[in-house]
């Protein structure tokens, strides 16, 4: 917004960047949000912990948004190491080339084959030349049929639905297949572009997103307050006017935020569970790599939804030498969530330290048409920022009446010299 010329003011009732997506740091305060007595893992500076886990598609939407507006230029990356799928009780490397499909364990020899011809069918697939979709109409074909069409068994559509087009539920498996298509063939792009996993994290973990926003809306004249607590949202006519905060009222035409800080426009859809887990090894079965994504399809363990394992270490600037961090999620389905979480918990074993979250999940039931209130989705389970992207584009297309343009966010020439320190 501040790019495309809009006065922005951001108020921050914490004393951090980034909400409930921070990095928690000194260790020593991640002990103290969770109400447990603090052991000595090092140095406590040498630590910034998520309390949501999620990673970079390489080739997805938030590097796009980060590559156009020259973010990256405050933050270094690094490839995350491997992409594992559950199958089974043993965890394997998700195979997303033909070569990789060939060597992988996951399949049988006859299923490699048709694999390979199923990856290689998508790989020149293009929906706008009838030729290359071997009778598939990618707007009425479901995936399932293509699925059939290709012979594969219920194992193959697990790890392809869940570990390569990212779904959390097995309900794209009815509906018109180009969306899984897309899905897949931008995790093949995003693999393609480092080589060893299609993801990316930043070093000192993922609260250096919004700082590095918050100096790019700062070159465009945006204001960032933290500390500021929120005290009443006014109303004039059913419209926002502006924003109550230690006395003083700050006006403005719209406003954005997330449910907290509006509970009467927002309803629950669900709840996430989260547990930060703290150890001094690698995953086993991994080749002893310090950064990796497991998913376990639903199927594999009876659920409905899917439970990603997010593992970073030292080497990303987020935990003292030698330990790592493994943050376990899923969207809740008993009374009992932490136990739907064995599976994955299982796979971690010795764990040094566990922090143990669940958070309720709301939605906006006010679009902000009349209200000119604009309320963000809570973080879902998915270990990606592609939902997180959707829901941006979602919010800014309700503020402006318009579709997201990359190509209206890239930084003019002379703006490149505003950051200079």
């Amino acid at each position: 917004m501040s790019v495309k010329g809009k006065k922005v003011l951001h108020m921050d009732r914490n004393s951090y960047y980034g909400g409930e997506s921070a990095s928690i740091t000194p260790l020593e305060d991640l002990y103290k949000r969770f109400n447990i007595p603090p052991e000595a893992m090092g140095n406590g500076r040498d630590w910034n912990v998520d309390l949501i886990p999620k990673f970079l598609m390489a080739n997805g939407q938030l590097v796009r948004m980060l590559l156009i507006t020259e973010v990256t230029r405050y933050l270094d990356f690094k490839v995350i190491e491997g992409s594992y799928v559950y199958k089974k009780g043993s965890i394997y490397k998700v195979p997303s080339t033909e070569t990789e499909a060939l060597g992988s364990s996951l399949m049988g020899l006859f299923e490699k084959r048709r694999f390979r011809k199923f990856l290689a069918f998508l790989s020149n697939f293009d929906e706008k030349d009838p030729k290359t979709m071997e009778g598939v109409d990618p707007n009425k074909t479901t995936m399932r049929e293509v699925y059939k069409k290709f012979d594969l068994g219920q194992d193959v559509m697990d790890f392809t639905g869940h570990s390569l087009a990212l779904y959390r539920t097995d309900e794209y498996l009815d509906q018109p297949c180009l969306d899984s298509i897309n899905r897949i063939k931008l995790y093949s792009e995003s693999l393609a572009r480092y080589g060893k996993s299609p993801y990316l994290y930043p070093l000192y973990g993922l609260g250096e997103l919004p700082q590095g926003f918050a100096r790019l809306s700062a070159i465009y004249g945006g204001i960032y307050m933290l500390n500021k607590p929120i005290e009443e949202i006014i109303m004039e006519n059913g419209k926002v006017v502006g924003v109550k905060s230690e006395g003083e009222i700050a006006r403005c035409k719209q406003l954005i935020c997330d449910p907290s800080y509006i509970m009467d426009r927002v309803s629950k859809v669900g709840q996430v569970i989260r547990v930060i887990c703290i150890m001094n090894h690698p995953i086993k079965s991994t080749s002893d790599i310090n950064s990796c994504q497991i998913i376990i399809p639903q199927n594999q363990v009876n659920r409905k939804h899917d439970i990603y394992v997010c593992m970073i270490s030292y080497a990303h600037n987020v935990a003292a030498k030698g330990k790592y961090v493994a943050i376990v999620s899923t969207t809740v389905e008993t009374s009992d969530p932490e136990k739907e979480l064995k599976p994955a918990l299982d796979l971690l074993e010795p764990i040094e330290q566990k922090f143990v979250s669940t958070s309720d999940q709301y939605a906006p039931t006010d679009m902000g048409e009349e209200s000119q209130i604009f309320i963000s989705r809570s973080y879902d389970a998915t270990t990606h920022f592609e939902t997180t992207c959707d829901d941006i584009k979602d919010i800014f297309k309700r503020m402006t009446g318009t579709d997201f343009d990359f190509g209206d966010i890239n930084r003019k020439q002379n703006d490149i010299f505003g950051d200079a320190e």
